[in-house]
């Protein structure tokens, strides 16, 4: 088995299930750091700063965690912001985390067309009126741009509509494909890359998704590891064309 320098995690699923912990995925941090692997999590939620993750797997998961170990699907979109010419207004329709990721880039933020790009993650108060203004801008010239398009998050009470489902609508609404920033396409695992500078063949992509933390490591060229604990299941992994490079019931029986 290969041994690898970095490790790139997901969080909901893998490390915990919303609220509830997950002892395993707290051994599994527990080992990296006892070993001095370097790792960094990264999540396709744009809600929340790093700073409140962060926080979040400190005090409620008990995995003490650095702002600087996150990276979320918002950072990467500032981050693909940054190296577009000519942005300068930028329509934001998201939480804390991606308006305060947008801002640190230095981007004035707009909640009304004209703007140089929209940008969308999952945003709990969407209103008609954002759907509107977003349409008006991306009709006149700006740039399309989603955290992610993941169709559901998974609660305690069961599949809540995820950023996909705002985006489709926005999509519908401009007949616009957007740049998704987010896994599994391949921009969010290039600036996870870069912020901790590492190269592809010394770090492993850890998920429960095989749709988005698999599927992003596949295609980003980095391999991946598929833990039991969430989303997928054997019989509709092995059925796909592309197989994950590890899999496990849990991360228990993962050897670092």
């Amino acid at each position: 088995m290969a041994k690898y320098t970095g490790y790139f995690i997901d969080l909901d699923g893998t490390i915990y299930q919303g609220t509830t912990q997950f002892p395993v995925g707290k051994r599994f941090i527990e080992r990296l750091q006892a070993s001095g692997t370097d790792y960094l999590f990264v999540t396709n939620n744009s809600t929340k700063t790093p700073a409140m993750v962060a926080q979040n797997l400190t005090e409620n998961h008990g995995i003490i965690t650095t702002p600087a170990q996150v990276y979320t699907s918002a950072m990467a979109t500032a981050d693909y912001l940054a190296t577009l010419p000519a942005i300068k207004r930028v329509l934001v329709i998201g939480e804390d985390g991606l308006r305060s990721a947008v801002a640190q880039k230095g981007f004035e933020i707009v909640t009304t067309a004209p703007a140089d790009a929209v940008v969308m993650g999952i945003d709990r108060q969407f209103t008609y009126d954002q759907l509107v203004q977003a349409t008006f801008a991306i009709q006149a010239g700006a740039k399309f741009i989603a955290t992610n398009v993941d169709t559901n998050l998974p609660t305690e009470l069961g599949l809540q509509p995820g950023a996909g489902s705002l985006v489709a609508a926005l999509q519908t609404a401009t007949q616009t494909e957007p740049i998704v920033i987010g896994k599994p396409f391949t921009v969010i695992m290039d600036g996870a890359l870069a912020l901790t500078g590492h190269t592809k063949d010394e770090v492993i992509m850890v998920g429960d998704n095989y749709n988005t933390d698999i599927l992003a490591g596949i295609n980003a060229g980095i391999d991946t590891l598929l833990t039991y604990t969430g989303v997928s299941k054997p019989a509709d992994v092995h059925a796909k064309m592309a197989q994950p490079s590890y899999e496990v019931t849990n991360l228990d029986e993962w050897e670092i």
